[in-house]
């Protein structure tokens, strides 16, 4: 039941901070810059001011799709974030960037971040199947723990992420402040996006711990 009562907290709380998100950004998008410049613009500027200059800026379908690409070095923002004029897309364009900064200066938590990749992708596949095979095939008691093994790498990486992204929009913010990009009200807006989209990974980082706990309990049950 305590379980129970924990995970619908978390589902709660998650709710509730993705429902924050996208009306902090509904309301900065609607915060028009002064400046004129797109989000193409701020991040192209951003990477100029840099020194990266083999990262390439494209449009990517979809909405919240934006996302930095190490291996072929390229920037893809969402269609609304590539061509609109406003603190959000700012803030969302500097912050990939940032992860642009991160991988031409060889960020430490990026690295660690990307050589777990390739164990995290084959983790996150087969751990939930084990374990619902450990839950149905219990003649079998080794199953369950081998799910929650390969399932804790994939909240370790959760985990690994946050240094990442905290660091991305700290560097956006730092850059968007001192190039004067931004009014004092933009900058503002900027923050308060970036902030609330950083709360995200750490709902999805504590529901995952939640879940790797949960299913250790079951597990030491069965003992």
């Amino acid at each position: 039941m305590i379980g129970y009562i924990i995970f619908g907290l978390i589902a709660l709380f998650g709710w509730l901070t993705q429902s924050r998100l996208k009306s902090k950004f509904k309301k900065y998008s609607e915060l028009t810059l002064q400046n004129g410049m797109s989000g193409k613009e701020i991040a192209e500027k951003m990477l100029q001011d840099n020194g990266v200059y083999d990262v390439q800026v494209i449009s990517t379908p979809g909405r919240l799709t934006d996302h930095y690409n190490p291996r072929d070095k390229t920037v893809n923002l969402s269609e609304a974030v590539y061509n609109q004029r406003n603190a959000a897309a700012a803030a969302v364009a500097a912050h990939e960037v940032g992860h642009a900064v991160q991988h031409a200066t060889s960020y430490s938590w990026l690295q660690f971040r990307s050589s777990l990749v390739p164990m995290v992708g084959i983790a996150s596949k087969l751990s939930m199947w084990i374990i619902m095979a450990g839950f149905f095939f219990q003649q079998f008691p080794i199953l369950l723990p081998i799910g929650i093994v390969l399932f804790s790498a994939t909240v370790f990486f959760s985990f690994v992420t946050l240094p990442v992204e905290y660091d991305a929009s700290n560097r956006a913010l730092a850059w968007l402040h001192d190039s004067n990009m931004l009014t004092s009200e933009e900058q503002v807006g900027a923050k308060d996006a970036l902030k609330w989209a950083a709360r995200t990974y750490v709902v999805a980082a504590i529901g995952a711990l939640a879940t790797l706990l949960y299913y250790v309990m079951i597990y030491m049950g069965r003992d």
